[in-house]
C-alpha cells in the first residue's frame, strides 16, 4: 500500500476497485453474511447517520448524551418486542458475538462462589459461546440435540450441576433454523437457580414481528419464565448497518456483573458496559435511524416478505430430486440436505456460478453436510430467479457427480492430529487442500480456486480440531501485508 498522498478521487477509485471483488450486499442474492431490506431509503438514511456520528465516542455517555438517548431508545424497542417485564434493561453491543460473550461473562461473574464455572449448551449453539468459554475460562458442557435438531430438554436438565452458571438455547439455531424448546430448558435452569440465555441474534427481530403477523411461533422471549437474558442483532433483521446488537437482561441485577469500572490508576475512572471502551457512535446512530424510519409497520412488512421468501423456496425444494429441507423453518433460515448422488459442495459452486451465494455447512457428529440459506426481505422479489437457479444447479451438480477424495488421502486426513503438526506441516496441508499456492509452502500466496467443492470435501473428512487448525493457519497466512 502506498504511503504517498492521494487525491480524494484516487481514493474513491481504489475503494470502488476493492469493493468490486466483494459479494453483493444488495439485490438479495447473498444468502449469508448480509441482510438486505431492499429499500434504498433505509440504506441512505443509515449511511447519513453513520457518517454524522462517526466521530462521536461512546466511551463516556455524559460527554455524548445523544448516544445515550439513542441506546436507551433501541433497548426500549427491543424490550417491547421481546415481552420484557418492567425493570428489564439492556445494552447495545458491536454484534452478536459480543452480546453472547457478555452474557457468559456476566453469568460467570454473578457467581463468584463457583470454582470452575460451567455452561450447558446444545451442540447447535453458536460458536460465539465456544469463544466465550475460551476467553473467560467457563467450561462447556455440550449436549447432543434431538432428532429434530432442537435442544433435548431432559438431557440439558441432566447436565446442570452445582458448577453450572448458565444454560444456553437458540431462537433459532443458525445451522438448521429451528427454535429450541425454551420453556422446558428455562424451567430446568430456574429450578437449579441458574441463568438461561436465549441466543436470538439472528431470529429475534423476525420472531417478534412474525408473532404479530399471526404466524405460529414457539415461545422463546422474556414471556417465558426462567429466561434471564436474550441477545438479538439489529444488523441482521433489524436491517441496520454493521455492527449493532442488543443484549437484554430481565433486571438490572442480572446486568450489573456485566458492567466494568476501574479507578486504580492516576487517569480517568474507566466505566464500560461492553468489551469496548472507545467506540464510534456511527453504527448506533445508523441503527437508531433505521428503527425510527421503519417502525413496527415497516418491520412487519419486511418480516412478512422474508418469511414468504423462505416458505416459497422451502416448498419449491420439495420438487427437486435429491434435495430436501432438513427441518421445517421456524424463521427465515433453511438448511438443505442432499442424497448420495447430489454433492452439497458442488451445489454451492453451481449456485455461485449463477450469481447466488449460499453457504456450505460441513458434516458434524454424524450429521451430513448441508447447504445454508438466510433469506432477507429483498430476496422475496427474486424468488423465481432463485428457484430457477437452484433447480439448474441441482441438475448440474447431479450430472457432475459427487466429489471423490482419494481413499489414501482420506485415510491420512482422518488420522491427522493437529497437536503434532508444526507451521511447515500446516502450510503444506494448506497447499494440498487447495487453500494456498504451490511452490515454497511458507511463502506461497493464498490462492483460492474458483470452485471450492474439492476443498470442502477434503475439509469434511477432517476432525473438527483439524479443521480449526487449518482455518487458523489459513487466516494467519491470509492476514499478512504484501511486500
Amino acid at each position: 500500500m502506498t504511503t504517498a498522498p492521494s487525491t480524494p478521487g484516487e481514493v474513491r477509485e481504489r475503494l470502488a476497485r476493492l469493493q468490486s471483488q466483494d459479494l453483493p450486499v444488495h439485490t438479495g442474492r447473498t444468502l449469508a453474511y448480509v441482510y438486505d431490506s431492499g429499500l434504498e431509503e433505509v440504506d441512505r438514511v443509515a449511511r447519513e447517520a453513520v457518517a454524522a456520528f462517526a466521530g462521536s465516542n461512546g466511551l463516556d455517555p455524559t460527554a455524548f448524551p445523544s448516544l445515550l438517548q439513542m441506546e436507551n431508545d433501541l433497548v426500549a424497542a427491543g424490550l417491547r418486542l421481546l415481552d420484557a417485564p418492567d425493570g428489564a434493561v439492556g445494552t447495545v453491543t458491536s454484534g452478536g458475538t459480543e452480546s453472547c460473550l457478555l452474557a457468559v461473562q456476566s453469568a460467570r461473574d454473578s457467581r463468584p462462589d463457583v470454582v470452575g464455572p460451567r455452561m450447558v449448551l446444545p451442540d447447535t449453539a453458536h460458536p460465539a459461546f465456544h469463544k466465550a468459554a475460551h476467553y473467560f475460562g467457563v467450561e462447556m458442557v455440550v449436549v447432543p440435540t434431538a432428532e429434530d435438531h432442537r435442544a433435548d430438554p431432559a438431557a440439558m436438565a441432566a447436565a446442570i450441576d452445582d458448577r453450572t452458571v448458565l444454560v444456553v438455547v437458540s431462537a433459532p439455531s443458525y445451522a438448521h433454523g429451528v427454535v429450541d424448546p425454551v420453556p422446558a430448558v428455562a424451567a430446568a435452569a430456574a429450578a437449579r437457580g441458574v441463568r438461561c440465555h436465549v441466543d436470538a441474534c439472528i431470529g429475534g427481530w423476525v420472531l417478534g414481528y412474525a408473532a404479530r403477523l399471526g404466524r405460529e411461533v414457539p415461545p422463546w422471549s422474556f414471556a417465558v419464565e426462567g429466561v434471564t437474558s436474550v441477545s438479538v442483532d439489529l444488523h441482521k433483521y433489524g436491517y441496520a448497518p454493521k455492527g449493532t446488537s442488543l443484549l437484554l437482561h430481565r433486571s438490572s441485577a442480572h446486568r450489573r456483573p456485566q458492567l466494568f469500572s476501574s479507578a486504580r490508576w492516576p487517569g480517568y475512572t474507566m466505566l464500560n458496559s461492553t468489551l469496548q471502551s472507545t467506540k464510534s457512535g456511527g453504527p448506533l446512530a445508523g441503527a437508531w435511524s433505521v428503527v425510527q424510519l421503519l417502525g413496527d409497520e415497516g418491520y412487519e412488512r419486511l418480516t412478512a416478505q422474508a418469511l414468504e421468501a423462505t416458505d416459497r423456496v422451502a416448498e419449491a425444494v420439495g420438487s427437486m430430486p435429491g434435495l430436501r429441507v432438513v427441518a421445517p423453518p421456524d424463521a427465515t433460515l433453511l438448511a438443505l440436505g442432499t442424497d448420495d448422488d447430489l454433492d452439497p459442495f458442488t451445489l454451492c459452486d453451481e449456485m455461485a456460478a449463477r450469481g447466488w451465494h449460499v453457504q456450505p455447512q460441513l458434516s458434524y457428529a454424524g450429521t451430513p453436510a448441508t447447504v445454508h440459506l438466510s433469506f432477507s426481505a429483498a430476496t422475496n422479489a427474486h424468488v423465481e430467479e432463485l428457484v430457477a437457479a437452484l433447480r439448474a444447479s441441482v441438475a448440474a451438480a447431479r450430472a457432475f457427480g459427487p466429489v471423490r477424495v482419494d481413499p489414501g488421502v482420506a485415510e491420512v486426513i482422518a488420522a491427522l492430529d493437529p497437536a503434532g503438526l508444526g507451521d511447515d506441516d500446516l502450510d503444506a496441508l494448506l497447499v494440498a487442500a487447495g487453500l494456498a499456492g504451490g511452490g515454497d509452502a511458507a511463502g506461497g500466496a493464498i490462492a483460492l480456486p474458483e470452485r471450492m467443492a474439492d476443498v470442502n470435501a477434503m475439509l469434511d473428512l477432517a476432525t473438527p480440531q483439524m479443521r480449526e487448525a487449518l482455518m487458523v493457519a489459513f487466516l494467519d497466512r491470509l492476514c499478512r501485508p504484501s511486500s
